[in-house]
């Protein structure tokens, strides 16, 4: 039968660029056409479809009973005898007559119906294809292809089949950069299903899942289950810390986790950009658990209460800059590592005379002593040990406004020492 509706067009587009198996593809045509047939004929029980999706080629034939000329009453499945006699002069009343249809014969408009029927449920079957594959493969990593960016800033990425996934702009580390082309990692973060049916496979390169798959790739250890990850803490680009924990009495989870001159931590930090990366040994009890997750700061003394989940950190004051960290970053993922809101104080020599800085409330702006206090600047002296330029790049402060501040702060030290 001449191939009315290029169905050869169709089945090359979808099974070559998607990889549907024929026998899928036979199926929905076959679908396509008994949707139709029951359309026109209002049935397609005594209809026989046969397909050949390698070439495109397809039969139907629709068995009737052929009746007497004055008896013929339905068209679907009946044939008057003198028709039927036509193709068979020595058939007779009640037997069965097969009769080929012809797509042609259902007009134009509904040809075109019927392939647009046929390319939506191959579309339909790739998306449902799509979701499946990837639906149970959260937080799993996986590596594409880069094809292109979006208006939006978001990578579009190609994995092995072809198939567009998404890495958004705010899963991307802020130093990547990437071409068309280029190969990379990333973890399957979100699968959603949207309304309309079609699939999105969101990728990430800034959840804590890929480093610790990252970690898992790289340390055998963790792969093996000697070493687990108890949970990962980052600031994409910039800092992450992770706690490990060692199954194994015999094996030192933080110098296996950074290898042999940090051989298997650098690959780690390459991939994501020189983010450093703090590797802790986990603890249940919660003062070593928060002394390793403060890390380089070394504390003088802690105060901690395990129900209401609050420490406060007791430093010697050039401690305190590395317990806070660059623009409090340290602190931060300390506090999200241990689940503990972390207080930092300054240990002051008892000898000399210091003010708190909360004793100048009223005298200054709420927000200028919350800037000072989170750098942990929490008394005068604190405060005047600092250069202006250091206080400057920290706060947000303007010049003007610190050396006001250092004026009163260094007047009203000035006083109480006198006083004493």
């Amino acid at each position: 039968m001449p191939n009315d509706i290029s169905l050869t067009d169709v089945f090359l587009e979808f099974k070559e660029k998607k990889n549907i198996k024929k026998e899928t593809l036979a199926a929905i045509v076959e679908e396509v056409f008994r949707n139709a047939i029951k359309k026109k004929y209002g049935t397609d029980k005594n209809v026989e479809i046969i397909i050949n999706p390698d070439k495109g080629d397809f039969e139907i034939y629709q068995k009737l009973i052929v009746v007497l000329d004055d008896e013929f009453e339905d068209e679907a499945t009946e044939i008057p005898l003198s028709e039927a006699q036509k193709d068979d002069p020595e058939i007779e009343e009640g037997e069965e007559f097969y009769r080929t249809l012809n797509i042609r014969d259902f007009g134009r408009r509904a040809i075109l119906a019927m392939r647009q029927n046929l390319k939506n449920k191959i579309i339909e079957l790739e998306r449902r294809k799509l979701y499946e594959k990837y639906k149970d493969r959260v937080d799993e990593l996986i590596t594409v292809d880069v094809h292109q960016e979006s208006s939006r800033k978001n990578i579009i990425a190609l994995d092995e089949e072809n198939n567009e996934l998404i890495l958004p702009r705010n899963h991307i580390i802020p130093t990547d950069k990437f071409k068309k082309g280029d190969t990379i990692r990333a973890v399957i973060y979100k699968v959603e299903l949207r309304k309309n049916g079609i699939p999105r496979i969101i990728l990430s390169r800034t959840a804590p899942e890929f480093l610790e798959r990252l970690f898992e790739l790289e340390v055998p250890e963790i792969a093996d289950g000697l070493i687990i990850i108890k949970k990962v803490v980052r600031k994409p680009g910039i800092r992450a810390k992770i706690a490990v924990e060692s199954y194994d009495d015999r094996i030192d989870p933080v110098g296996a986790c950074v290898g042999i001159k940090g051989s298997r931590i650098q690959s780690i930090v390459r991939e994501l950009r020189n983010e450093n990366i703090d590797v802790i040994n986990y603890s249940t009890n919660p003062r070593l658990f928060i002394q390793r997750a403060l890390s380089p700061a070394k504390i003088n003394r802690m105060e901690i209460d395990e129900i209401e989940q609050k420490a406060k950190i007791y430093l010697k004051p050039e401690e305190v800059a590395k317990a806070i960290g660059n623009e409090g970053i340290n602190i931060k993922l300390a506090m999200e590592l241990t689940g503990y809101e972390i207080e930092v104080f300054r240990e002051i020599d008892s000898d000399l005379p210091d003010i708190s800085i909360d004793k100048f409330i009223g005298e200054f702006e709420d927000w200028e002593i919350e800037e000072l206090k989170k750098i942990g600047l929490d008394t005068v002296r604190a405060v005047l040990d600092k250069n202006d330029k250091f206080l400057l790049h920290r706060t947000d402060l303007e010049e003007e406004q610190i050396k006001k501040i250092k004026e009163v702060l260094k007047k009203a030290l000035e006083n109480l020492e006198h006083k004493e």
